[in-house]
């Protein structure tokens, strides 16, 4: 959509210049607001028309049976799907009778913007009535950083040709009518009218709805109150019913004069606290909300956003798309975890309903890298929501006849819910990435108090589940057998060259860990003989590789499968999953994302620099893309393996991905992994930033091997590592490291050992590249190469360039 002409390319917001009904859908998910508790979709404020409506609680949802044609031992037997809960953004306007409806009279002027540093969706339109009366509605919204249960409305009215009487209705809505299914299996599954009333009030200025989920039981409160500025006999008053609270202002304006609301909308749920509990919550939200007033509530917003862009912002001259682009991404990945408060982050966060609201391995693996260095706070309770939910993954191993732990494929509870096993329960590797995650969010913080309690206890049972999945054979090669590695396109395979990595790292971590707290490892029963056997089958693992070609197999065999048929196939059957059976899928050498590239991204250190080369040029051919997550590594990959033109191409994709809506899909909410991809593509990919271990077993340090494309002149990062803010500028021929504080920094520079201290910055020169052939991708596959296309300047709309 950046591509529309509505759309603008500026450095710190999304604006759009003119409203388009055909675009609706995806402009509620990009300008949808979110602090990982609360969100709200970009609906425009009439309600009407809409896309999908949207309001959303982390971890509100509605659980519905799995059917299967033939029922199977250990098959997830419910759902469970993200809910729209009580719409509180509504506030309907009437002139002179007529319902404010962008559908009917005339709309001549209509903008909206999302502001990056302030966090909040400015909207300002001009509308004239069937009648020939002429308003101007002007509106800001914000869901709070700084009070989690809180989301507001300004809303300001005024005529613009002579008088009109004006009604404004404030309401809150349960039940919304939702669109129906369009039978794409990455949309939610439809769940009418979930949620059943207990409570309605509406008294003055203050409403409030009460109501309880039918199949999971989980009580949702809302509640709501105003301030009301108007001229002399302006009037409201208040009415509800079970599934609808409404505050009605009616004012009678002269030319020059304004109706002004502030709405204060409070929110919370439970599955145990009782109604009148959950009534008091809300209403003591609401009631601190209103002491802080809208003016407050802009100020602790726009501090919050100070302090995380001073730590967490991303520079980039020579593309202004990009820059907007990751400033984007870094805005609603905060939004997305922010207050999150060990709930899930959802692979949409709460801009939309798409994968049912569900939680992925996405999360830990690229999600969690870039909080990690850019909001740390964010990323403990993240995994202490995973920790939380060990009982259940523990439950599903015990049901699986396994050891250990066997964590759920997606899932908003903790409980797997996941219909199709081949692509759920035998993906296992969600095991790895989360102890993976585990070892780098401690590496980054420092943080012992969390790798004492429950980062040991996830590694201990994440690495149980490895030792008692695989086996020795009679050689003593440790093997995974039956497991599917993170390309679905590939099922049910002996020894994923990406699972068994990661499983090698999990395991060894898990026994250094254990022997770090031997005390605490004695508690959850793990003695000598343990992390031996942890130790051995992690030095024994089988590492599938073909002689011949000299590349390694993304699972046993996988080199020796036929080739799919890339010329036989039109751009119309991407991606694939929509219009082959997967049996086909599973017999031929096509890949639907990065997953042998992404074990050499993950576990570098066990390819050499000639191995990583030679594979990434084996698989790009193969690999279609079917997956936003796959842009971003490629582009990562692409970047170290010294195509930078290819990495630029793949950094664009990702950081498109829902601003071009490239998926077709954008319109059931944002690709929040993506999202982070985009920071993995810039810091990690173009600027090369790799965690190598610490000499000595002390803390891991900091690599860095930059290179910038062409047509990037600069690029310029911050990261948070122990207390420390290293900033990194990078151009075409030398890298800057500047440490703001803390204490000095051992890093590595394109090899060399450099150490940084606060005030006395260290420049290094970029080595230069090598000219070598550039792998090709499967037909009608490849990036789009930004280098050879012309880019808009800031400030431009993107499709008038």
């Amino acid at each position: 959509m950046i591509t529309h002409s509505s759309y603008v390319v500026e450095p710190w917001c999304l604006r759009e210049t003119e409203l388009s009904l055909d675009l609706l859908s995806q402009s509620e998910s990009v300008f949808a607001l979110s602090n990982g508790h609360v969100g709200w979709r970009g609906n425009l404020d009439e309600g009407e028309p809409h896309g999908l409506p949207g309001a959303y609680l982390n971890g509100v949802h509605e659980l519905h049976p799995l059917p299967y044609a033939e029922a199977g031992y250990g098959y997830p037997e419910s759902g469970q799907t993200l809910i729209n809960v009580t719409d509180g953004k509504i506030i309907r306007l009437l002139v002179d009778d007529h319902p404010y409806d962008l559908r009917y009279g005339e709309l001549t002027a209509h903008e909206r913007v999302l502001d990056f540093r302030t966090g909040v969706l400015r909207r300002t339109a001009e509308w004239t009535s069937p009648a020939g009366l002429a308003v101007r509605i002007t509106s800001e919204r914000l869901v709070s950083f700084t009070q989690r249960a809180i989301a507001a409305i300004a809303y300001e009215v005024e005529p613009l040709s002579g008088g009109a009487t004006v009604a404004v209705q404030s309401e809150l809505v349960a039940n919304e009518q939702m669109p129906h299914d369009i039978g794409d299996p990455r949309v939610a599954a439809a769940i009418d009218c979930p949620l059943l009333p207990e409570e309605d009030f509406a008294r003055d200025t203050r409403l409030r709805l009460v109501h309880c989920t039918r199949q999971s039981a989980q009580r949702v409160g809302a509640a709501a109150d105003h301030l009301v500025e108007g001229p002399e006999g302006t009037t409201w008053s208040a009415e509800s019913e079970p599934d609808v609270s409404r505050l009605t202002i009616t004012s009678t304006l002269r030319p020059g004069q304004k109706l002004r609301l502030v709405k204060f909308v409070g929110y919370g749920w439970s599955a145990e606290r009782s109604m009148s509990a959950l009534r008091d919550q809300v209403e003591g939200a609401v009631a601190a909300a209103r002491s802080t007033g809208w003016d407050g509530l802009l100020a602790e917003q726009r501090e919050f956003l100070d302090t995380f862009w001073d730590g967490a912002d991303v520079e980039v001259e020579g593309d202004a798309q990009i820059q907007q682009a990751v400033r984007f991404s870094l805005f609603h990945v905060l939004q997305a975890a922010a207050r999150g408060e060990e709930r899930a982050i959802p692979a949409k966060g709460l801009t939309g309903t798409g994968y049912d609201g569900h939680s992925f391995w996405d999360v830990e693996s690229y999600v969690l890298p870039m909080l990690t260095f850019t909001a740390p706070q964010a990323v403990g309770p993240v995994l202490r929501w995973r920790h939380a939910t060990l009982p259940a993954a523990r439950d599903r191993a015990h049901q699986l006849g396994l050891a250990g732990a066997a964590f759920p494929w997606r899932t908003i509870t903790g409980a797997e819910c996941s219909a199709y096993w081949p692509a759920g329960t035998a993906a296992f590797h969600v095991n790895a990435d989360l102890a993976h995650a585990v070892v780098r969010y401690v590496a980054a913080t420092g943080d012992e108090t969390f790798e004492r309690g429950p980062g040991l206890e996830l590694l201990v049972h994440t690495a149980r589940l490895w030792r008692s999945l695989g086996h020795h054979d009679a050689e003593g090669v440790f093997h995974i057998d039956g497991v599917t590695g993170p390309d679905e396109y590939s099922a049910i395979a002996r020894d994923n060259l990406y699972t068994n990595l990661m499983a090698r790292r999990n395991l060894v971590a898990a026994a250094e860990v254990a022997t770090r707290y031997a005390d605490r490892a004695e508690e959850l029963g793990v003695d000598d003989e343990e992390t031996a056997a942890w130790r051995d089958a992690a030095a024994r693992m089988a590492v599938p590789y073909n002689e011949a070609l000299g590349v390694h197999e993304q699972s046993a065999g996988f080199t020796h499968f036929q080739h799919w048929d890339f010329e036989g196939t039109s751009p119309e059957q991407y991606p694939l999953l929509l219009h082959f059976p997967y049996f086909d899928l599973y017999r031929k050498q096509v890949v639907k994302q990065a997953d042998l590239v992404l074990a050499m991204l993950t576990c570098g250190e066990m390819f050499t620099a000639e191995e990583k080369a030679r594979n990434f040029a084996y698989y790009e051919p193969l690999t279609v893309r079917d997956s936003s997550l796959s842009a971003c590594v490629q582009a990562i990959m692409a970047a170290e393996t010294e195509h930078l033109r290819l990495a630029y191409a793949y950094l664009g994709e990702a950081a498109l991905m829902d601003l071009e809506n490239l998926e077709h899909n954008t319109r059931d909410g944002l690709h929040i992994a993506s999202l982070a991809g985009t920071w993995m593509a810039l810091v990690v990919g173009l600027g090369g930033m790799r965690q190598h271990p610490g000499a000595d077993g002390g803390p891991d340090r900091l690599g860095f091997a930059p290179r910038l494309p062409e047509r990037l002149s600069r690029l310029k990062f911050t990261v948070l590592v122990r207390g420390r803010r290293l900033r990194v500028d990078i151009r075409a021929s030398a890298a800057r490291y500047t440490l703001a504080e803390g204490d000095p920094m051992h890093l590595v520079h394109h090899g060399e050992d450099v150490t940084v201290a606060a005030g006395e910055p260290v420049q290094r020169p970029i080595p230069p590249l090598p000219a070598q052939p550039e792998p090709q991708q499967p037909k009608g596959r490849d990036p789009a190469d930004r280098a050879a296309s012309g880019l808009p300047d800031a400030g431009e709309g993107a499709g008038t360039s």
